[in-house]
């Protein structure tokens, strides 16, 4: 396993912006796409496509004794989603009871309890109603749940990820409210499942680090640099993108539970000057005093 060289013309390598310089402003654009791109292509795969909801990226976090790594990822991985359609969750139900020989239907799914767990704690009204419709509830639903009586429970069907991280097992939790006189909220909710426990509301926030492997550089130092970001980051999970490397070498990196990119498919900017550019659509385009050096959209004309 030999990781492609990434092709940048003679005279860009020469440019004041080096390669590594290019790949840390890929990274600082912090464009969504491309993120999830190196949590899901890289090998060993770090997160699942359909489990990361919002992502975002930070460049030269300082690390102990005035190092800095290249980057850090954080991401929200989703354990559990809403079920929103009564057909189906009628479908997933009778699927999951076939593939567990369950007898009793839809009390064997519900038959072991958690405690009541605090989602937020005086939560204001905005913040309140953001949690629930980011947990998937509709308009109609937050009104019900922000809007319940003291000791009513709010009842709903969601999915937990199982081993190879599909949606696919059923469970019921029940949500409750609690408003206060200072008009905050209070949200809190138990969970009904059958064996496997829902450890979180609806997901977790997951840091990768990522380092950019230098073309003269020494296993055991990149590898030291990247367990000490790890350790006070409080993350397993990190990345290291690069340019060629052996397969004995990425064996190892692998083995230590980091996982490579290669970084010819990063989309690099080039030098620009919007005079000469054609890119359609760009208000750019054309002006003579535009700040932009470099773009990954530059485009000459014939």
């Amino acid at each position: 396993m030999v990781y492609s060289l990434l092709t940048i013309p003679v005279a860009d390598r020469s440019d004041a912006l080096s390669w590594h310089d290019r790949i840390q402003i890929v990274l600082g654009l912090a464009d969504e796409n491309l993120l999830k791109s190196l949590l899901v292509d890289c090998t060993s795969p770090i997160a699942q496509p359909h489990r990361i909801g919002g992502i975002q990226s930070k460049i030269g976090v300082p690390t102990a004794a005035g190092a800095a790594v290249d980057g850090l990822i954080e991401f929200e991985e989703v354990n559990c989603v809403l079920a929103n359609s009564p057909v189906q969750l009628e479908q997933e139900v009778a699927d999951y009871i076939r593939r567990n020989g369950n007898q009793r239907g839809y009390l064997d799914l519900i038959r072991c309890e958690t405690e009541t767990r605090t989602v937020g704690q005086t939560l204001p009204l905005s913040q309140a109603i953001s949690m629930l419709a980011h947990a998937g509830f509709s308009s109609p639903q937050v009104k019900e749940i922000l809007n319940l009586p003291y000791d009513g429970w709010h009842k709903s069907w969601w999915y937990w990820a199982d081993e190879l991280g599909n949606f696919t097992i059923p469970f019921l939790r029940l949500l409750r409210t609690r408003r206060h006189a200072d008009g905050t909220y209070t949200l809190q909710h138990k969970d009904f499942f059958a064996q496997e426990q829902p450890n979180c509301f609806k997901s977790r926030n997951q840091k990768v680090i990522v380092e950019i492997l230098p073309e003269s550089h020494q296993f055991q130092t990149v590898l030291a640099k990247v367990n000490l970001a790890r350790q006070q980051a409080e993350t397993a999970h990190a990345l290291l993108i690069c340019d060629r490397i052996s397969d004995l070498e990425a064996q190892g990196f692998i083995s230590q539970g980091i996982s490579l990119f290669a970084s010819h498919e990063i989309a690099l900017p080039i030098r620009a000057n919007c005079v000469d550019c054609v890119a359609p659509d760009c208000p750019m385009r054309g002006n003579a005093h535009s700040p932009v050096l470099l773009c990954q959209q530059f485009c000459l004309g014939s």
